[in-house]
């Protein structure tokens, strides 16, 4: 007999994708992120040039309204498996709203 562990299921792709400034004045264009912090989003993960953690897993993402759930999964040398729960606003092609725990970051489109 054959029996199958299955560990949980990490497949969904965030509603956005590419490298995305944190902090810089608002501007129509992408911009030059090149001394900013950075948010990058491909396929199920996601990079922080600057947070507390460098890198996330998507669990989820669930559509409301103009806006979406994200859950993510993340692990460090001290934390395994725990989870963050945020939500994504696209304002518009180059903006982009995360709001997690009160706290919102406006992120722009890098170049």
């Amino acid at each position: 007999m054959l029996l199958g562990l299955a560990g949980p299921a990490l497949a969904a792709n965030y509603p956005v994708s590419g490298k995305w400034g944190v902090g810089a004045p608002r501007s129509n264009d992408p911009i030059d992120c090149s001394n900013l912090r950075v948010i990058a989003f491909n396929g199920n993960q996601r990079t922080d040039s600057k947070g507390g953690v460098p890198a996330y897993r998507n669990v989820s993402v669930t559509a409301s309204g103009a806006s979406y759930r994200v859950s993510d999964q993340f692990t460090t040398g001290q934390i395994s498996n725990a989870r963050v729960n945020y939500t994504l606003r696209q304002v518009d092609p180059n903006h982009l709203d995360m709001v997690q725990g009160g706290t919102t970051l406006n992120l722009q489109r890098c170049k």
